[in-house]
């Protein structure tokens, strides 16, 4: 058996986050996408953490359930998702006469390990009501420390690992080793999650993760973001399991715990990770925004990190920081695509991954529509409730039946995505990527720009 996981998220009560990311949508959102395991997000806020407690109940292996899943009852072919306790949390302090800004995951199996680590955070000074991500004037080796003494089954991951301002490995605010960020608790530091401008190859080619699991999440502030990026956990060899609530905290600890040395004798495996297409990420590429300004790696080299604008430094992209770090070259990893996963032939052992573009995002171009307008909606809805959700319809769901179901351009553009026939204009500076499946007569300044990765598909 197969389960989809979405474990990093956040609450309405973070910044920039919908009203509407409440614990009943996530879970409807997370039925859509056919993801049957989602975090609960932002449990260190005393006003989420009771309504985590109003809304979920503990199964008793570590994982929470829906009190009330009748807002799923009118869709037949929707799996309930289950719930992890996963919070973030915002590390800024000095070290090394650097200001360091790091957001790091936190998962429990309980509420109770919740509500100590809550306790333990207070007492520490930490401002847990100021935002569902908060800010805390702790190191990553103190809350580290902190957690792992409370919680010793409690995972620490750090988030989206190479956005440039927030993050372990980001090149304005982090550090250029795991040892160096964590210290005596690196070896706690099982996994990292490569964020939307990143993709696994190109942590592959960093060595200190070579014993770490590569691990992908959405980072969701809105219900439609939910499942953007997401790992599957599947039972060994692919076994089947009758219930998806066999499922435990466990597994997915034991999993996770394993792949980072190499070994699948637990429960669970990590199957393969679904992956937002690197270039789309918002920092993929180093530039200045205001001044328009976009470098890929090899212009970065040639011109500097110097706005040739403003001559203020660029912002580093994340192809320009993996460049820096990387103890090997992308070719060296000698990466083949088969039925839509991308894998190495260098490290067979290694999760492979596939790359996907929204569906909603796709139906808005098939048919000329905003994303968010009725018309796409309601194709949408269709779609994912009829076929058993949003990575059924892109993954697997043949093109008759979903021709049959909406019309022949949406299920052309699908299969366009599954064999990569797309261009992507990549992002820069806070800028998301634009991806066309369709290219614009006259024009092909996109797909030179995404060349490194269209090759893959080649």
């Amino acid at each position: 058996m197969q389960i989809i996981a979405d474990l990093q998220l956040h609450s309405k009560y973070s910044r920039a986050v919908s009203p509407q990311m409440t614990i009943p949508n996530i879970g409807l959102w997370s039925a859509r996408k056919g993801i049957g395991l989602v975090a609960t997000g932002d449990w260190t806020h005393p006003l989420w953490i009771r309504e985590i407690q109003a809304n979920l109940e503990e199964t008793g292996n570590g994982l929470l359930k829906l009190k009330n899943s009748s807002i799923l009852l009118s869709y037949e072919k929707l799996v309930e998702p289950l719930f992890l306790l996963a919070t973030e949390v915002s590390c800024i302090y000095s070290q090394g006469g650097k200001l360091r800004r790091v957001h790091v995951l936190i998962w429990v199996p309980s509420i109770s390990s919740a509500e100590k680590i809550i306790e333990a955070m207070n007492r520490r000074g930490c401002k847990l009501g100021s935002d569902g991500r908060p800010i805390i004037g702790m190191t990553l080796i103190q809350i580290s420390e902190l957690v792992l003494s409370i919680e010793p089954k409690a995972l620490l991951i750090p988030a989206h690992a190479w956005t440039p301002w927030f993050s372990v490995y980001g090149s304005l605010g982090g550090f250029d080793t795991i040892e160096e960020a964590f210290g005596p608790f690196s070896k706690n530091i099982y996994a990292v999650e490569t964020g939307l401008s990143s993709n696994p190859s190109m942590n592959w080619r960093i060595k200190e993760l070579d014993n770490r699991a590569i691990l992908s999440f959405s980072d969701a502030h809105s219900g439609p973001k939910i499942g953007r990026e997401a790992t599957v956990f599947q039972t060994r060899n692919n076994e089947q399991k009758t219930e998806n609530n066999e499922i435990t905290y466990d597994d997915v600890y034991g999993a996770i715990a394993e792949a980072s040395l190499g070994k699948n004798d637990g429960n669970l495996e990590i199957g393969y990770t679904l992956e937002f297409y690197p270039e789309e990420g918002k920092y993929h590429y180093t530039g200045h925004r205001a001044c328009g300004v976009k470098y890929n790696p090899q212009e970065t080299i040639q011109k500097g990190i110097v706005c040739p604008v403003c001559h203020r430094n660029l912002t580093q992209g994340v192809m320009q920081r993996v460049e820096e770090l990387a103890g090997r070259t992308e070719d060296s990893l000698r990466l083949s695509v088969n039925n839509q996963m991308i894998s190495s032939k260098t490290f067979p052992n290694k999760p492979p991954f596939a790359m996907l573009v929204p569906l909603q995002e796709i139906i808005a171009e098939a048919i000329g529509s905003p994303v968010q307008s009725t018309k796409t909606q309601s194709l949408y809805l269709s779609l994912v409730e009829k076929l058993g959700g949003e990575f059924e319809v892109l993954l697997r769901t043949k093109y008759s039946e979903i021709a049959g179901l909406s019309n022949g351009k949406i299920a052309e553009g699908i299969m366009k995505v599954r064999s990569g026939d797309i261009v992507i204009d990549p992002g820069f500076d806070g800028v998301f990527g634009v991806v066309k499946i369709w290219k614009e007569e006259g024009k092909d300044p996109m797909a030179e720009a995404s060349k490194e990765q269209l090759s893959l598909f080649q």
